[in-house]
């Protein structure tokens, strides 16, 4: 069906849609719309699920970590300083691999308050075994949200998914959306190792040094196993509902000199500078990455590469510049920009491809050249 919507329903209709035992929330802005939408639903008896209002964001996710555990379908929202509380409990999701999926709305973490647009409360979570997808569209987050429940409850990956969503340039955003009848693309929750009370196990006992780095292992096994599954997923999906995703959205990249690497709604302001770029005769291509974790494998021989990081990791530099430098030997020109939602247009970006100086970094509006 064809209709108008903002990112955020967007996900709650794709929530509707993957039919989830449990859902449990607390608002918190930008993300709040996700979870009151689902709450309609669940009301208006649209949606069969078991809602749980919590009294905090720690909670909602010991919520969804037993639902999960118990066998059944689970799904949460935070943003920001939501996720931060969660904190420990993202990691326990991750370690009892279970396949919660959790939509984040990205926003900056105070002080100074600001509900606006930042990947660093995504990446300070990078390292806790969770797959991470950034999406940049109305209809992406609607997509993206219905394959993390297939992709997380795939038996060869087994961990949690977070879909990432720029707070306000696409949770607000209207855009047109055409939802799906998901059918068998989805089957129904099973999880190998749900609480049985014919079959009893335990879950988080002490686990000596013998054997505690055989289950880090096990996470980066399936961490290696799920782009194998993610892009199963994503073929069987154009072939379903006729739209194709990828690691990246590559965009004139082919026979370009210089490519732009960003992600989430700056990755889509990047296509319009290309064709500006195009028009100066400065052969520019734009590579938007989706998948944070795992990352992908790039290519970039021979290109020079303008990565813009709207977030930073401080004492180390950009996130996803470090990222590209470390997996592909490749020394991009670093642009900090975007940082709690300040305004970067495709003008911006095609002024930091003209002034590139690789290796170097820059913070947009603060310095020049590092």
């Amino acid at each position: 069906m064809l209709t108008i919507a903002t990112g955020n329903k967007a996900v709650a209709d794709a929530v509707k849609a993957a039919k989830p035992g449990v859902i449990a929330a607390y608002p918190i802005t930008p993300q709040t719309e996700i979870v009151e939408q689902i709450a309609e639903y669940v009301t208006d008896g649209e949606l069969a699920s078991k809602y749980v209002p919590v009294e905090s964001e720690h909670s909602a996710m010991a919520a969804c970590i037993g639902a999960s555990a118990g066998g059944v379908r689970t799904f949460t929202a935070t943003s920001s300083h939501g996720l931060l509380y969660m904190h420990e409990m993202v990691h326990w999701a991750a370690g009892a691999r279970l396949p919660i999926v959790m939509a984040n709305v990205n926003r900056a973490l105070g002080p100074g308050w600001n509900t606006w647009a930042e990947h660093t409360d995504a990446f300070s979570q990078r390292d806790t075994g969770w797959l991470q997808v950034f999406v940049s569209t109305v209809q992406e987050a609607y997509d993206a949200t219905l394959m993390a429940f297939k992709i997380a409850e795939d038996e060869r990956v087994l961990l949690p998914v977070m879909v990432n969503l720029d707070g306000f340039a696409l949770s607000h955003i209207t855009q047109s959306l055409a939802t799906v009848e998901p059918g068998d693309f989805l089957p129904p929750y099973r999880l190998p190792h749900a609480i049985d009370t014919e079959n009893p196990c335990v879950y988080g006992p002490m686990t000596g040094p013998n054997d505690y780095f055989r289950f880090r292992w096990d996470i980066e096994r399936s961490m290696r196993d799920a782009k194998g599954v993610i892009a199963d997923v994503e073929r069987e999906f154009a072939e379903r509902f006729g739209r194709s995703y990828g690691p990246t959205e590559d965009y004139r990249c082919e026979d370009a000199d210089v490519i732009v690497i960003a992600m989430g709604t700056l990755g889509k302001e990047a296509e319009v500078a290309v064709d500006r770029l195009r028009e100066e005769g400065i052969k520019a291509g734009s590579m938007r990455l989706r998948w944070f974790r795992p990352f992908p494998d790039l290519n970039l021989a021979g290109k020079e590469v303008v990565v813009i990081d709207r977030d930073y990791s401080f004492g180390f530099g950009g996130v996803v510049a470090h990222s590209v430098r470390s997996k592909t030997g490749v020394e991009p020109y670093s642009v900090i920009a975007g940082l709690g939602g300040q305004e970067v247009t495709y003008d911006d970006i095609a002024g930091f491809v003209r002034d590139r100086h690789p290796g170097k970094e820059m913070w947009f509006g603060v310095s020049d050249h590092v």
